[in-house]
């Protein structure tokens, strides 16, 4: 078990940029516009920095400071706090940061000991779980290896830190209801199904397609989708079982987020490489449509009520918004430079 050093960041050490000082302008002062509930919670990378946006107005409503390069982030259920994995370029990052989400505000930085490349990030019963892709001599790796922590705000401190034993560990997804979570192994070609009910974390490597990224549950919990963005593939892997039990071509470029509509009868991938959005008919595992959206398409979220998609176009510095009804882009919306990471604010 490793814990980690947090301090206080100093924010004058961020120089605002112009576009974001302007959003705040006619939001208001920086906390004291009113921050919404249910509210888009989106990373400009370029710029290290968290935006709100009012998902009704598509406007930005509030903003902070991040660490180096942030890729994603995870809310608290209660909606009040904001954990950024700050990845750093080319996986230089060893931060978190954590944001008020009331006041707008970052209120700390957690340092990370040994531990480098943060990325993906689950908020899971009062915990901040994340993945990092290395380490630097992190016990028992005794070499560069991925690993696994997670982050307790109530202590302010990285309290457990587990090596996962595969090579560039990039997502991480909870299950419905249980104490076990996925991992995605983009190098290794695996996803681990780790189950820790028993306090020692058990881990299953599941052999799927050549770098698996992006993946989701589906929303009965029996199947978890992961598409793989080295051949153009997903994988469905039964849950019960941890084996996979289909293939599916899905002529991706470069797959890199999948997510589940609430109903369970589509699935969402963004592909990095064609600029497309893949809609598959869950049912019959068939392509329905490509959606034509941009350079660098990218994180995925899908609002609670299953009504839209917010995709984020990260090469041309905008968010598209698609009717999960008539399967068309509605509108676009730009939200800081290089947008990716996203969740709810609930």
């Amino acid at each position: 078990m490793v814990e980690q050093e947090v301090f206080v960041r100093n924010r004058n050490a961020k120089v605002m940029t112009l576009a974001v000082m302007g959003a705040l302008v006619a939001g208001g002062a920086w906390g004291q516009a009113k921050t919404p509930k249910p509210g888009l919670v989106v990373l400009s990378k370029d710029e290290n920095r968290l935006q709100i946006v009012d998902p009704k107005t598509l406007q930005i409503v509030g903003s902070a400071p991040t660490g180096l390069v942030p890729h994603e982030v995870a809310v608290s259920a209660d909606g009040t706090l904001a954990v950024t994995t700050n990845y750093g370029a080319h996986l230089n990052g060893t931060t978190l940061t954590v944001i008020d989400l009331q006041e707008m505000k970052d209120v700390q930085e957690v340092k990370l000991d040994k531990i480098n490349g943060p990325h993906g990030i689950a908020f899971w019963e009062g915990k901040f779980y994340f993945t990092a892709e290395g380490s630097d001599g992190f016990d028992p790796c005794r070499q560069s290896c991925a690993t696994v922590s997670s982050y307790d705000p109530a202590t302010k401190r990285v309290d457990w830190t587990i090596p996962t034993g595969q090579a560039r560990t990039h997502m991480i997804l909870f299950a419905h209801g249980k104490k076990e979570f996925y991992l995605a192994n983009i190098e290794s070609g695996t996803i681990s199904a780790v189950d820790f009910s028993g306090g020692a974390a058990n881990s299953t490597f599941i052999r799927v397609g050549k770098a698996p990224e992006g993946m989701d549950l589906s929303p009965d919990g029996k199947e978890l989708w992961a598409a793989n963005g080295g051949d153009g593939t997903v994988s469905v892997i039964d849950t019960a079982s941890n084996k996979v039990v289909a293939t599916m071509d899905v002529g991706t470029k470069r797959s890199n987020r999948l997510k589940f509509t609430p109903d369970g009868k589509l699935a969402l991938i963004s592909d990095l490489g064609a600029g497309e959005l893949v809609i598959v008919d869950a049912g019959t595992r068939k392509v329905v449509k490509r959606l034509k959206l941009g350079k660098n398409c990218a994180g995925i979220l899908v609002e609670p009520g299953g009504a839209r998609a917010f995709v984020a176009v990260s090469g041309e510095d905008k968010v598209a918004v698609v009717d999960l009804k008539t399967l068309a882009v509605t509108t676009t919306f730009a939200v800081g430079k290089d947008p990716d990471g996203m969740a709810w604010r609930m």
